[in-house]
């Protein structure tokens, strides 16, 4: 059974940085393009930063100078370290991982607020 686990959301204020993580039970993400998705109430989920098996990566961009997506292939996860948080970047965090199939994980709140 796969299994995508985020940890690392919670409350902080704006300028501060957050480090999320996707851990994976069920499937290799090598073998898989990671991503990250995030959904802000009253509006549609949407990619936020995307890494692919060949090592591209890929930022929407409104974090693109501000988040970093990479994979840890020991500890099977998919992380997305960000920095410089704004009060915008609210919203539940969800990753996923795309090939044969796609898996989501639960997500992940993020509350950036003083």
């Amino acid at each position: 059974q796969v299994q995508l686990v985020e940890s690392g959301g919670g409350l902080v204020q704006p300028g501060g940085s957050l480090r999320l993580s996707c851990a994976a039970s069920g499937i290799q993400l090598s073998a898989f393009s990671g991503a990250w998705y995030r959904q802000a109430p009253g509006t549609r989920r949407e990619l936020i930063a995307r890494l692919l098996t060949t090592g591209r990566a890929d930022y929407d961009p409104s974090v693109r100078v501000r988040f970093t997506i990479s994979r840890d292939d020991e500890k099977n996860t998919v992380d997305l370290q960000m920095n410089n948080l704004t009060t915008e970047d609210t919203a539940v965090y969800y990753c996923a991982a795309a090939g044969p199939n796609v898996y989501w994980g639960q997500g992940t709140q993020v509350t950036v607020s003083s």
